[in-house]
């Protein structure tokens, strides 16, 4: 077999849910696995693909139970196409993949010195190499945490392989997917990341997807007067802490600027835009995330900025949303935005009483 194929082979293995998604499209994901009839692409339950590496075996193996078959998804491309010349299949792979079609090898990758852990270089690599949300684990956690429709403008991504170092700096890194969150500076300049480790099999309704370690939360690079943001900001900007808590008021303001801050001292901290006029402040209601409120009203208003509060009615706004739903949440959000701001950003069909 040529020389790259388990190079191709693992690289889709990263991909294992985007690569059955795409070929295998009749199947769907249960727990850690892809579902499918057969490689013919049969709906079905025979075949089976494990989508994650496992004690159980790699991620990218798999095998129908009917016939006894197995491979990995180098041969699910070949039996789904049809392609019987090992270079049409690693030509599939490396489109799939993005990778050069020219060359009987892969290219190779040029070799970039080591950044330091936790850096802003470690986390624009991070997020280099994370894919989009659509179809993965990370479109499954949001909607488990009701965000059914999701507004984030290229700031969030996947990441099948994120590692996961625990107190004790000796033992070895776990491995889980994540969503990557970007932080970003005014400029639009990556600064850092944000990382929420998912679990693929957890439906226990109080870690609504996260994966069970000690701390699935962490932020890395320059974080100070940064935030995640989502969409860009001129004379209006919605600022709030959680990344969940922005993105459920994008439920009910799709085209609304936000920028998540990460932590109640980062939220006080948070640099704003020179063209900015108006500021909502989207408080966690809990002692901290209130005080940050009230010290980064003081900055705005230095600044000439208007400054108004959005209060959730429970803990913050996602739990609202998830208690309450979407309909409520926007009533709620209704009346605590200027008239101006309702027709400019809530949709029509949210505001027409008539």
């Amino acid at each position: 077999m040529p020389r790259d194929a388990s190079e191709l082979a693992r690289c889709l293995a990263r991909e294992a849910e985007g690569v059955c998604r795409h070929y295998l499209s009749n199947g769907k994901r249960e727990g850690r696995y892809w579902l499918v009839g057969d490689v013919q692409n049969t709906p079905g339950r025979s075949l089976f693909v494990r989508l994650y590496e496992s004690p159980k075996g790699p991620a990218g193996k798999w095998t129908d139970a009917a016939t006894g078959e197995h491979g990995d998804l180098l041969d699910i491309i070949r039996e789904r196409l049809g392609l019987h010349d090992f270079r049409d299949v690693a030509n599939e792979a490396r489109r799939f993949l993005n990778l050069p079609r020219s060359g009987p090898e892969l290219a190779q990758k040029a070799v970039r010195p080591a950044v330091q852990r936790g850096s802003r270089e470690a986390a624009r690599r991070l997020f280099a190499i994370s894919r989009p949300t659509e179809g993965t684990l990370v479109e499954l956690y949001l909607h488990r945490r009701g965000i059914a429709e999701l507004h984030h403008g290229g700031s969030l991504r996947y990441q099948p392989r994120c590692y996961y170092r625990g107190a004790d700096e000796a033992s070895p890194p776990e491995i889980w997917p994540a969503m990557i969150a970007c932080v970003s500076d005014l400029d639009g300049i990556i600064t850092g990341v944000h990382r929420t480790w998912l679990d693929p099999e957890s439906f226990d309704p109080n870690r609504l997807g996260k994966a069970p370690i000690e701390t699935p939360r962490r932020a890395m690079g320059d974080l100070l007067g940064n935030a995640v943001r989502f969409g860009v900001a001129s004379d209006v900007l919605i600022a709030g802490e959680g990344i969940e808590t922005m993105l459920s008021l994008g439920c009910v303001l799709p085209t609304m600027p936000m920028a998540a801050a990460l932590s109640a001292n980062h939220l006080a901290a948070l640099l704003l835009p020179l063209t900015l006029r108006r500021l909502y402040i989207a408080c966690d209601g809990d002692a901290a995330g209130m005080g940050a409120a009230r010290t980064l009203t003081t900055r705005a208003e230095e600044a000439g900025i208007e400054a108004f509060p959005l209060s959730p009615r429970l803990g913050d706004f996602n739990e609202d949303l998830r208690t309450l739903g979407v309909e409520e949440l926007r009533a709620a959000t209704r009346v605590q935005l200027l008239p101006e701001d309702v027709a400019r950003y809530l949709p029509r069909s949210a505001t027409d009483t008539g």
